[in-house]
């Protein structure tokens, strides 16, 4: 079977699981779930418009669910509306409590929202986005993507050995996770601890991430040494 035999396949697929779903919604309209997955398959084939519509249907049914005010962040966060994303985040934190995603992409956006503008804005910003993430971790201790925004935004206030601890934390839970050993690699040169640097730096090229070549050419210096 060729590469473009199985995309027609898929396709069929995903079209027949959509037909099926919509055929439950005529049997039972108050499902919040089958409208919930019902996106989450059109939001698969890029029907954003629709998508958004069966969201909306599924908290009207369901206004506990809070992966569909995360889908409905992530459909503002491709418009590149960071405030709608805030917002439907915010509000899947409320709907259900202790729901660790909606804090990590708060925090997301209030980092992705520091401008430097306005020195004192974009510290609360940060501050805010830390006091987020530290929520995400109580509520999910193995929250790998949450540990290395954490440290993200220790090194946006200067604060590297927090930082580092945090990026730790991420390759504890995932060993093998390159943002983590990435930014470790760019937190341990800020330090003058080249070693650890080269070897983060390795690790994270080796999982296939694209280290910056200006990283690479400021160790390179220091191999061997």
């Amino acid at each position: 079977m060729t590469n473009a035999d199985k995309g027609k396949n898929l396709i069929k697929d995903v079209d027949e699981h959509i037909a099926a779903l919509k055929s439950q919604l005529t049997r039972n309209e108050d499902c919040g779930t089958t409208h919930y997955n019902l996106a989450v398959a059109l939001l698969g084939k890029q029907e954003y418009i629709e998508a958004e519509k069966e969201l909306h249907d599924a908290i009207d049914c369901s206004p506990t669910l809070a992966e569909a005010y995360v889908l409905l962040g992530g459909i503002c966060l491709q418009q590149k509306d960071l405030e709608g994303c805030y917002r439907f985040n915010q509000r899947a934190t409320k709907a259900r409590a202790g729901f660790a995603e909606g804090y990590a992409n708060m925090a997301f956006v209030l980092l992705q929202l520091v401008d430097g503008k306005d020195a004192k804005e974009d510290e609360e910003k940060v501050d805010k986005a830390i006091k987020n993430l530290k929520k995400a971790i109580i509520h999910n201790k193995n929250f790998v993507q949450a540990y290395a925004t954490l440290g993200t935004a220790y090194f946006m206030k200067g604060l590297v050995p927090e930082g580092i601890k945090a990026n730790l934390e991420a390759i504890r839970v995932q060993p093998e996770f390159p943002v983590a050993h990435n930014n470790l690699a760019v937190a341990y040169l800020e330090i003058g601890d080249f070693d650890r640097a080269i070897d983060h730096c390795d690790q994270a090229e080796a999982l296939g991430f694209p280290v910056a070549q200006a990283l690479k050419d400021e160790l390179a210096p220091h191999r061997n040494a």
